[in-house]
């Protein structure tokens, strides 16, 4: 396939381009120093030259808590950016596999999220992602909207680094241990979304990991991984946090991967998995 990766210098970006190419893709590497999403003709005149067959747009504003001051600017650049890469998709005849999060949902069921429930953000950054979907899913058809969460991997900054950092640094740790998620890895994450790609699949998509689990014990099985005792993290709610985060965060954000398993995909590993292979391969650093 001939595939253009917006956001390819993310930590999925970067991810994305290598197993691609690794599997024979023809794969355009556009980072933010390459193309501004945010600029329609920018965008425009990429995506029409290299005349791709996908067209992977991981480019996004992730910062949640900052997105709750500049709504503007989330907006643009994970809302009406999205509209500039349909267009230029519709007019170049790509199918478009869009990225997006578990923070579209409120987190208030008492079961995981399928790909057919309610959206309803309560940040500033999950109100801009969902705009985002909707930009991408006008395209009909011709669009795949993922929805992952808590995206981790040997690139950028994500909660594996940040908690072995911590535990490197400090002989106690705590962490919040009522919100649950489904960790995902981005080298697994890229894989699933060649197969969506492939099988030109439409419409919305949860792509995630295997299992699920709160922060704490997240950040339980990393310090565990790292060889220091796991004992050194203990709960606390998030009401407790100090200081409180600027954005709310779903106390529940686990996704069930419906579409897939009724599309015959084999379930992606147990987030344990890569987990270690991740903090494996950042301690050889």
């Amino acid at each position: 396939m001939r595939v253009l990766v917006t956001g390819a210098g993310g930590q999925l970006g970067l991810d994305v381009v290598a197993v691609w190419r690794a599997a024979g893709d023809d794969v355009t590497a556009a980072d933010r120093a390459v193309l501004d999403v945010c600029s329609r003709s920018d965008v425009m005149s990429a995506v029409t030259g290299v005349q791709p067959d996908i067209v992977v747009n991981c480019a996004a504003w992730t910062a949640v808590d900052a997105c709750e001051s500049d709504p503007d600017r989330a907006l643009a650049a994970n809302g009406t950016a999205v509209r500039w890469v349909a267009e230029a998709c519709e007019r170049a005849g790509a199918h478009l596999v869009h990225l997006s999060t578990d923070y579209v949902f409120d987190g208030t069921l008492d079961r995981p999220y399928h790909e057919w429930d309610e959206p309803a953000p309560q940040s500033v950054y999950g109100i801009s992602k969902l705009v985002g979907e909707r930009e991408a899913l006008a395209l009909g058809p011709a669009a795949a909207v993922v929805r992952t969460a808590w995206v981790c991997g040997v690139h950028g900054s994500n909660m594996v680094k940040t908690v072995m950092r911590l535990a490197a640094e400090r002989d106690e740790l705590a962490f919040v241990d009522d919100q649950i998620g489904s960790p995902t890895f981005t080298h697994d994450l890229a894989v699933a979304l060649r197969r969506v790609a492939l099988d030109r699949m439409s419409g919305v998509v949860h792509a995630t990991n295997s299992s699920s689990c709160s922060w704490y014990e997240f950040a339980r099985l990393v310090v565990a991984e790292t060889g220091r005792d796991p004992s050194m993290v203990t709960p606390i709610t998030t009401a407790e946090l100090q200081p409180p985060r600027p954005a709310p965060r779903p106390a529940n954000s686990v996704l069930d991967n419906a579409v897939l398993r009724m599309a015959g995909f084999a379930p992606m590993r147990d987030f344990r998995e890569p987990l270690a292979e991740t903090v494996a391969a950042l301690s050889r650093r």
